[in-house]
């Protein structure tokens, strides 16, 4: 497939339509980004061929027009010098410069509509690679998304299954167990005679409390 006709049906296509009819959208826009850019390597390697090219013609016609010049020169000496054989001679070595300036006016005239075009291809290639860069952005993302979700679901699964259910009932099972067999361990105790002493003592304080209070009633004292 030449360049021209790639170029065509890459700047013909319509990126979204084949990306939502692909199997695999991914695969396809990094190839489609593949062709493009290689397209464009070469659309500019064939843009820097012709502006060479057009820079050798216009070297080319600028010595021609030297020349021409030059053998105008020679005539109009000759004929001042009544010269009249040698002026022909000139002028005719000027006519072949001529015809060669405009020939090479011409070339220079289509190398520079072709330079033109080239660089509007360019232009109008790098704005489709960049679309399509964009693109292949979004699917990345999109993609990640995808994955992400269905990770996230599948361990939703994974919470729902009858596995993990019955891993959490024995482990509240084996907890309960841990808190019943703490209880147990101070059951039927019997409290140590600092403990009674401990009881005895706080007795007293509240009975010291409620002889306190009772006395501020007897006084008119509000208390709490």
């Amino acid at each position: 497939m030449g360049i021209f006709t790639r170029f065509r049906d890459i700047i013909g296509s319509n990126i979204n339509a084949m990306l939502d009819r692909a199997e695999d959208p991914e695969k396809l826009i990094k190839l489609m980004i593949r062709e493009m850019e290689d397209t464009l390597i070469e659309l500019k390697a064939s843009c820097a061929t012709v502006m060479a090219n057009r820079k050798k013609v216009q070297r080319g016609l600028e010595d021609a027009r030297s020349h021409e010049e030059k053998w105008e020169q020679r005539a109009r000496l000759a004929v001042d010098k009544g010269r009249d054989e040698l002026a022909r001679e000139a002028l005719l070595e000027k006519r072949r410069f001529t015809q060669a300036v405009e020939g090479m006016e011409i070339e220079q005239e289509n190398l520079a509509v072709l330079v033109e075009q080239y660089q509007d291809d360019i232009r109008q290639l790098e704005e489709k690679l960049a679309s399509a860069r964009e693109k292949q952005r979004v699917l990345v993302q999109r993609h990640l998304r995808a994955q992400r979700s269905r990770k996230a679901q599948e361990e939703i699964r994974k919470m729902d299954s009858y596995e993990t259910i019955a891993k959490f009932e024995e482990m509240e099972s084996r907890i309960e167990r841990m808190e019943a067999e703490a209880d147990l361990v101070n059951y039927g105790r019997r409290p140590t005679l600092e403990e009674e002493f401990d009881k005895l003592e706080d007795d007293d304080i509240e009975k010291e409390l409620e002889a306190m209070k009772s006395a501020a009633r007897d006084r008119g004292e509000t208390t709490e």
